[in-house]
């Protein structure tokens, strides 16, 4: 007798990774790729974060990131303003994704996770080690050369650069 294949009884796993991803960097579009294969569904969630003075809107950063994530299937952006666990109940996310880049993004994140834990314990957070050739890039340190008209096109994906040279009044070299 032949085994037959069992239909999938679980839940879709679903991940939300949020930032500001202002500007989105090609060190944020490393994590999205790797961490698109590793769940059925992955946010991108936009934090609308009313005490920071962002470059690009809450709705410049979804559009920019949908263009960078368009051959990806299983991402979607999203934007929130509430708590992240409320955000993440409300999209039935299982799992936190946040890229770590040093030994003091590691203590940021582990009071991040360690406090989410505490909001809801159901919810996980996984962190993922940054590709060591963006282990130094911020979406701060990108706007400061954008600002002062310095090349990018190697640090964000080339949407965000001619969005970047925009916002700054500059042409693409």
């Amino acid at each position: 007798m032949q085994a037959t294949p069992t239909a999938r009884t679980t839940e879709p796993r679903v991940a939300v990774y949020p930032g500001s991803f202002d500007p989105v960097t090609c060190g944020h579009v490393d994590i999205i790729k790797r961490a698109a294969k590793q769940f059925d569904h992955l946010i991108v969630a936009v934090l609308n974060n009313s005490g920071k003075n962002p470059l690009f809107s809450v709705e410049e950063r979804k559009v920019l990131l949908t263009e960078v994530t368009r051959d990806l299937p299983n991402v979607s952006i999203d934007s929130f303003r509430d708590l992240l666990v409320r955000f993440m109940r409300s999209r039935q996310a299982q799992v936190i994704v946040r890229g770590i880049r040093s030994v003091t993004d590691f203590e940021y994140e582990l009071q991040l996770a360690s406090t989410n834990a505490q909001l809801d314990g159901e919810i996980e957070t996984i962190f993922m080690m940054t590709n060591p050739k963006y282990s130094y890039l911020s979406s701060s340190i990108v706007k400061e050369i954008a600002k002062f008209q310095g090349n990018v096109k190697d640090l964000v994906p080339p949407e965000v650069a001619e969005a970047l040279a925009i916002k700054y009044g500059e042409t693409l070299q």
